[in-house]
């Protein structure tokens, strides 16, 4: 015979399905895009790859023009590839593909420098 969930239990699960839900409906292709919310996830994609690019060329010691350029083609490529392949909505219904690239590009290449400096400081100096 089977022991009864606590209620403890059942609220933990409930609440791990509700976190993931709300994480996974910002990528869900079948999900009603507006701008703002398509804008936001973007943006927020973007800030997640600025840190933890940063922190990465940070701990690993690298210099030099050619990271800064990798972050910049690799934070475009995967935006890109969320909007067009992943999402698969109209991007001309959002302004083109200039202003989804766009979204934010200088906040997030603003935060992989100052992480990537900080640790490259912090841990090789």
């Amino acid at each position: 015979m089977k022991k009864p969930r606590s209620n403890k239990a059942q609220a933990q699960q409930q609440s791990n399905g509700t976190s993931h839900s709300k994480l996974a409906r910002y990528l869900d292709p079948n999900s009603s895009w507006d701008k703002d919310k398509l804008l936001d996830t973007l943006h927020w994609i973007r800030q997640a790859l600025g840190l933890s690019c940063g922190l990465v060329w940070g701990a690993i010691p690298l210099v030099g023009a050619i990271w800064i350029i990798l972050f910049l083609a690799i934070s475009t490529g995967v935006v890109y590839w969320v909007y067009s392949q992943r999402l698969k909505i109209d991007e001309e219904e959002f302004g083109g593909h200039g202003g989804l690239l766009q979204e934010g590009l200088f906040a997030s290449f603003t935060l992989f420098l100052l992480c990537w400096i900080l640790v490259y400081s912090l841990v090789h100096f």
